[in-house]
């Protein structure tokens, strides 16, 4: 006799045998719909974790890892908060920065957001640097009055390099003729392009020295920009360097700058989970359908097997593992296909582009114009155990439907 029993009866009812041919192919359909629901699944989040990458490096590009501020948003002490910063092991960078919302005029008129940049600091913090398109911040200098513009800004205000602009501050100063804005002409020094809407359309770049000057900050600045060693704490680092500050400064890591954005990033990627497992969910289904059909199929052997003394638990068992096997096949399929397809998704879409004479993401529409991807395998393993276990679930009618069989009233018509 072979051992254990349920399992050898269990493989042999997986092949197809005289009259079940048609059960064997409802099978095959299950391990294929749970196949192709894994891949899907592990493909389409991989590449959603690819944009999610793609998005918040272009985005730390900008912001940096953590910002110092002062309460009232002034740091008077930002030398010695400098230094301060730079004797934590995990700072990488540091450096102080002037910002403010205003307004700026060009031959037309749009909100922006100025921020006051050391030239020399700064790429230390971001890669903003990287993104000009000629001298980069080796155009800024202090009293030459020179910004840099994002280009949907710059298209707003309808000026290229070399054009004038002028920038109002918030203050208003009294004079004889009355109360008047403060105002100050720049001249373009450049455009960059980020790849992030929120940049490029609403940031003009200036040298922190002039910053201080239009904004009459005297010697202060609005904070300092830090850079760590691994993005992935900030939030602890973070909480560090608050600690060792005393707490007197508020110190904000890029989580909280932009919550709001990658909290709807991982919803999206939540709801898109749950929508893509109804695909093997229907899979599962499947199974049901099927080893309902084999027990009804195979009732006199049942019979025969509980009159020689099998008990109700391996009579369960023999169409668990069934169920279990065609999930299991189905599953490892999906994984390796899965796999393979995200990390050749680009490759495969490059392809696909060339061959049909087309572009799916054309970068004069989208911002990312590639298909990045990023395979997790912790995602691998949640995807596959999902699979699993809804596989696991669906063979327990079923196999309880077999145990419960009376073998007179399976053996009455044979």
């Amino acid at each position: 006799m072979y051992q254990p029993l349920s399992i050898f009866v269990g493989l042999r009812y997986l092949r197809a045998k005289r009259r079940n041919h048609f059960i064997s192919f409802i099978s095959l359909i299950s391990m294929g719909g749970i196949a192709l629901g894994v891949t899907v699944l592990i493909t389409v989040l991989s590449v959603m974790n690819g944009f999610e990458k793609e998005l918040r490096e272009r985005i730390l590009g900008m912001i940096s890892h953590a910002t110092i501020e002062g309460y009232e948003r002034r740091l008077s002490d930002w030398e010695s908060l400098l230094e301060e910063v730079r004797r934590h092991p995990d700072v990488v960078g540091a450096a102080p920065y002037v910002e403010q919302e205003t307004l700026i005029k060009g031959r037309g008129t749009a909100g922006a957001q100025v921020r006051g940049i050391d030239p020399e600091l700064e790429p230390q913090v971001s890669e903003i640097d990287e993104l000009m398109r000629h001298d980069g911040f080796q155009a800024l200098a202090p009293g030459e009055w020179r910004v840099m513009l994002g280009a949907g800004l710059a298209a707003r205000l309808g000026v290229r390099e070399g054009d004038p602009v002028t920038i109002f501050a918030p203050e208003i100063r009294a004079t004889p003729a009355g109360v008047v804005p403060q105002v100050r002409r720049f001249e373009v020094a450049g455009i960059f392009e980020a790849g992030v809407q929120q940049y490029d359309t609403a940031l003009a770049i200036v040298h922190y020295r002039d910053a201080q000057r239009l904004f009459r900050l005297d010697e202060q600045v609005s904070g300092v920009r830090l850079k760590f060693d691994d993005m992935m704490r900030s939030r602890a680092i973070a909480w560090e360097l608050s600690d060792q500050l005393g707490g007197v400064h508020r110190v904000r890591d890029w989580t909280q700058q932009h919550a709001n954005f990658f909290r709807a990033v991982r919803t999206e990627k939540t709801v898109m989970f749950i929508i893509l497992s109804l695909i093997i969910a229907v899979a599962a289904f499947n199974i049901i359908s099927t080893l309902v059909m084999v027990v009804t199929d195979k009732q006199a052997d049942i019979a025969i097997l509980k009159t020689m003394g099998l008990g109700p638990r391996k009579i369960m068992g023999i169409f668990v593992v069934q169920g279990s096997l065609i999930g299991i096949i189905g599953t490892l399929l999906g994984i390796v296909g899965g796999v393979a397809l995200a990390l050749n998704v680009e490759q495969i879409v490059a392809w696909l582009e060339q061959f049909l004479s087309t572009d799916f993401l054309s970068a004069e529409v989208y911002y990312i114009s590639d298909l990045p991807s990023e395979l997790r395998w912790g995602d691998v393993v949640k995807f596959g155990g999902v699979a699993l276990s809804l596989s696991l679930l669906s063979t327990i009618y079923p196999a309880w439907r077999a145990a419960r069989t009376e073998p007179v009233e399976a053996l009455r018509h044979e």
